[in-house]
């Protein structure tokens, strides 16, 4: 089973960026997490960053007919208005679940809207890296017993 894993928009300054809000975790430091839980659960994962809006629809593009089962998507700030991001994700037939690692209904009200919200099995925010791995076992649990999986 393969998951593919997103990370959007200034996330690759994870570490770096508001430790407040993000924690002092690296992507790196994200993505070996990820990587442990999904030997765990006996799922290969694929890890994705960009910052280029354009280079993430293409990625999402190239989906189908990878054997990927589902998608955990942080797509930053591009959550909050990236109808080309939605739009593409609407075309998987697969589960979607959306994280966040700050609680983005506790910050600014733009924040509190989400574009991708419409076309994903659920959202996950606030938990820090616990936001990424609950994704991942969200993810994982909808491939093994959800019928449609694209929403509940």
């Amino acid at each position: 089973m393969k998951i593919l894993i997103l990370h959007g928009v200034n996330l690759n300054m994870f570490g770096k960026r508001d430790p407040a809000h993000y924690g002092t975790a690296t992507l790196a430091d994200i993505n070996a997490a990820l990587a442990d839980l999904g030997k765990e659960l006996g799922v290969e994962l694929e890890t994705f960053q960009t910052n280029h809006e354009g280079e993430m629809v293409e990625r999402i593009h190239r989906v189908p007919g990878e054997g990927i089962r589902a998608v955990v998507i942080n797509a930053g700030a591009w959550t909050h208005y990236s109808y080309a991001i939605a739009d593409a994700l609407a075309i998987l037939d697969m589960p979607v679940v959306e994280v966040h690692m700050s609680n983005v209904h506790a910050r600014e009200a733009f924040r509190h809207e989400s574009v991708l919200s419409t076309v994903s099995a659920g959202s996950i925010a606030g938990f820090g890296v616990q936001s990424y791995l609950l994704g991942l076992r969200a993810a994982w649990n909808l491939i093994q017993n959800t019928r449609d999986t694209r929403r509940l």
